[in-house]
């Protein structure tokens, strides 16, 4: 396992400064979250970012994965909205429009994954309609990280439609794809009481293509630097250590990026001490 760190915690830094700084902490992994100041695939600029920050990663030996969860990228005005979910087709196919631009990206880089979730729903339908709705929306998604040979790593979030991970598995068993893998996060399972979260670990260990972990309470969504929640961390780390996973476990800690270097250092530190004991 390679300790990395997401880009949404760095919302104040160009990227390519928020990857030297990682890589000098010592981190080797980087969740990049496409946004206005971070590969942003609108931006009339986008190639000449993606070329800088290939060169940023080749120089560092440092692997990546792809993140979709920008809060207002898309719509300034409602966070994290469109989504797989959103009523109106058309809106929706902005999402689709937007996850075909993170595979594109997630290939041009040699990324490990792009994580996407599916958003809450907000109309008031029946479930099975949502579930339809969801998986019409994704099949093109699919479809097209498939023909790039990009894997996916969906996200079970709290509040969203997909929010646990019985309800991950109902999607993944209907969708039936080799490439439709999971991205866990580790706060989540607490936050949720999805316990015990190295027994989910062990469980799910072959569909894991990514990992979110950070601090949590039980039953509040609030993302914490390690040491401010409840999360017993030892139990956790030796589960991926005997899973043999190879990928990325990137700290996840949006609200902390006003002070960015000293956040990622400060975890960087807990999670490489924590290793140790294992």
């Amino acid at each position: 396992m390679l300790l990395g760190y997401n880009t949404n915690g760095f919302a104040h830094h160009d990227l390519v400064d928020a990857i030297d700084v990682l890589a000098e902490i010592g981190y080797q992994s980087v969740a990049i979250t496409l946004d206005h100041h971070s590969l942003n695939p609108y931006s009339p600029d986008f190639a000449e970012q993606l070329t800088r920050v290939a060169g940023c990663l080749r120089r560092h030996g440092m692997r990546s994965v792809i993140e979709t969860g920008a809060r207002f990228l898309l719509d300034a005005r409602v966070k994290h909205e469109p989504t797989l979910l959103t009523a109106d087709a058309d809106r929706r196919q902005v999402r689709v429009g937007f996850l075909r631009h993170a595979i594109e990206t997630a290939a041009a880089l040699g990324s490990d994954c792009v994580s996407l979730w599916s958003g809450i729903l907000r109309d008031d339908v029946p479930e099975d309609e949502a579930t339809e709705r969801l998986l019409a929306s994704l099949a093109p998604v699919v479809e097209h990280a498939a023909s790039m040979g990009v894997t996916l790593g969906f996200e079970p979030e709290p509040g969203m439609f997909i929010d646990t991970m019985e309800r991950f598995r109902a999607l993944s068993e209907k969708l039936n794809s080799p490439n439709f893998r999971l991205t866990l996060d580790v706060g989540h399972l607490h936050c949720q009481g999805e316990s015990s979260i190295a027994d989910q670990v062990s469980q799910w260990a072959e569909q894991i293509v990514n990992v979110h972990i950070e601090d949590m309470r039980a039953g509040v969504h609030e993302h914490l630097m390690f040491g401010e929640g409840e999360i017993d961390f030892g139990p956790i780390l030796r589960a991926f250590h005997h899973s043999k996973h190879n990928g990325g476990l990137h700290v996840e800690l949006s609200r902390h990026s006003h002070n960015a270097p000293a956040a990622a250092a400060r975890a960087y530190e807990f999670l490489t001490e924590a290793a140790r004991m294992i």
